[in-house]
């Protein structure tokens, strides 16, 4: 399929900078199974659902992953780099990108912050590399808490640096465990208040972890969809909470996936017949409209880039003229796009 299928005019003024105060006032565009549309706020998600039905939201933790410093011990300079950490490889270590790239080499010493030291292993492409940190484990990570910045979007990024309150502001409420480059979106809009009035309806809520990686923020290169090829995140659903899901459904109720990374994880841990499985390890599913879903049907996710892997995921969940309909509505009506956006609540089609 034709990646260009994908694309849309965004004016940059829709662009949110900042999310929502409080978080469920974001503003919720619906789209039904038969394709109207209607206009709500995130606060008003539980009157589009039922008792039974089971909420399923991503728990990663975003990581101060955006780290600053120099290059030491080589020639006469020490050249400033940022480093972006995007996967860890081990205790120790981790796949990073970093700019310059073209400034490091096999062995070089970053010191990175006030007191965090590293080697790189290797490069690769993109200005990919492999560091190792002189600390391993709990230690390590208290020192990038410490060191690093929230790594805001580049379309935040680039209009102001990150401060005090992305801190917060950049992180859900469920956010357990830490992994993440990029926050879970669509959980950015939940508070204690919406998270009550969902439990007085009887709505279940169970979690899953996707962590984030640096691909979500990368428009599709590729002329067509099928010469791309997704970066792997690893992902794991408990046995306990599959079978939770599974239960509600045996009940009648629907599975309301949190974001397309919950989406994501959901289907990679599915049967054939969509029963869901504990599953922890990498996926790198791409779905695309023809794809056949089996487990959720209703998705809430935010507004997305164009020609992003994400906007083809909710086209294939939706139907592509439906959600090119749907954005073109948005933007006419200011919604406001990306992380800090506002939501969709998207119903798959009969």
């Amino acid at each position: 399929m034709r990646t260009s299928a994908f694309d849309f005019e965004l004016p940059q003024a829709l662009v949110a900078l900042r999310p929502a105060v409080p978080r469920d006032a974001a503003r919720m565009l619906v789209v039904r199974e038969n394709g109207t549309r209607e206009h709500a706020f995130v606060r008003d998600l539980p009157d589009y659902l039922s008792a039974n039905d089971v909420l399923v939201f991503n728990d990663t933790k975003v990581i101060h992953a955006r780290l600053r410093g120099v290059r030491a011990g080589r020639g006469t300079t020490e050249p400033k780099l940022e480093i972006l950490l995007h996967r860890r490889l081990s205790p120790d270590s981790f796949s990073a990108f970093a700019r310059p790239a073209r400034k490091l080499a096999d062995g070089d010493r970053l010191k990175l912050g006030r007191s965090l030291d590293a080697c790189v292993l290797g490069r690769g492409a993109a200005g990919e590399i492999t560091l190792r940190f002189d600390v391993a484990g709990a230690p390590l990570d208290e020192a990038i808490s410490r060191e690093g910045e929230v790594p805001l979007p580049p379309y935040i990024a680039g209009k102001r640096p990150a401060d005090a309150r992305d801190g917060t502001d950049y992180q859900t409420i469920f956010a357990a465990h830490e992994g993440s480059i990029a926050a879970p979106t669509a959980g950015l809009h939940f508070t204690p208040r919406l998270l009550s009035r969902l439990a007085e309806k009887g709505i279940e809520r169970e979690a899953l972890t996707l962590h984030v990686g640096a691909g979500t923020f990368l428009p599709v290169g590729a002329e067509e969809t099928s010469a791309h090829k997704m970066h792997a995140e690893f992902a794991e659903l408990g046995a306990i909470q599959a079978s939770k899901v599974n239960d509600a459904r045996k009940r009648g109720g629907r599975i309301v996936a949190v974001g397309t990374t919950s989406l994501r994880t959901l289907e990679s841990a599915a049967d054939s017949s969509g029963a869901l499985h504990a599953f922890r390890g990498e996926t790198d599913l791409f779905i695309v409209p023809g794809y056949c879903f089996k487990t959720a049907e209703i998705l809430l996710t935010n507004f997305h880039l164009p020609r992003s892997t994400l906007f083809m995921l909710v086209s294939a969940f939706a139907g592509l003229e439906r959600m090119r309909e749907a954005y073109a509505e948005a933007i006419a009506r200011q919604y406001r796009f990306y992380s800090y956006g506002d939501a969709c609540l998207l119903f798959r089609p009969e």
